[in-house]
């Protein structure tokens, strides 16, 4: 019997895309859960989602005011029933239930402890986007997260690159997999140009405050790297 699994989804004004990522999760037979964070959206992303309230598997958290991605990742976790977890952005184009099941299967198959999905719409992106350690879908067994929740709370855009140093300094699987065909819209398809440049530097200098922060856990992924060409 296939082990089922909680999704997770973080969402802060993704009024075009929320409910189709929703629905394509909800038909996922091997989800048993659906938890929804709303991330103190100023737009009908809230509206929108509770239009699946009624819907046994989903589980709505709405928070009253933006408290960072890693906050609502962790909340998720906290919440989640399940033991192994599926992370999903909820700005995805043409998510479809099968990507969650391209995520899970090497955590079911014993061959990773974190999965991290990649999504490519060709062949160059598949092969040469150098931003694919810090994709958002992922796949984790909820017992590995749980001792990094508090970090994760105060880490909003770092939360990736937490859990990634994270995992490599505690020796960790990590495996890549590659959902061909998946749409992730850039920022600049999704606001104005200087909107999406203050979101990037936003961003960027959470990602330099985690790794900042979390020095040691780096100093350890590194050597542990490292170590790895030596066996």
């Amino acid at each position: 019997m296939i082990k089922k699994v909680t999704a997770i989804v973080c969402a802060y004004n993704e009024e075009r895309t929320i409910s189709s990522v929703i629905k394509a999760i909800l038909n996922c037979e091997i989800v048993g859960e659906l938890i929804v964070v709303n991330d103190g959206s100023q737009d009908k992303t809230s509206e929108l989602i509770r239009q699946f309230i009624n819907d046994e598997k989903l589980l709505f958290i709405d928070l009253p005011q933006n408290m960072g991605k890693g906050y609502c990742m962790a909340e998720g976790v906290s919440k989640a029933s399940n033991e192994i977890i599926v992370f999903v952005d909820a700005d995805l184009c043409n998510f479809s239930y099968k990507y969650i099941k391209q995520l899970v299967k090497p955590i079911l198959n014993n061959e990773a402890d974190m999965v991290i999905g990649h999504p490519a719409e060709n062949r160059f992106d598949a092969m040469f986007n150098p931003f694919k350690p810090l994709a958002g879908e992922r796949a984790v067994f909820r017992r590995d997260v749980l001792p990094i929740l508090d970090e994760m709370r105060e880490s909003r855009f770092g939360v990736e690159t937490l859990m990634n140093l994270y995992y490599r300094a505690t020796g960790k699987i990590i495996k890549y997999v590659i959902l061909y065909k998946l749409k992730h819209p850039i920022k600049l398809q999704k606001t104005s140009f200087i909107n999406a440049i203050k979101d990037y530097l936003l961003e960027a200098y959470q990602i330099i405050n985690t790794i900042y922060k979390h020095r040691e856990l780096a100093y350890k992924a590194i050597r542990k790297y490292i170590l790895s060409f030596t066996k």
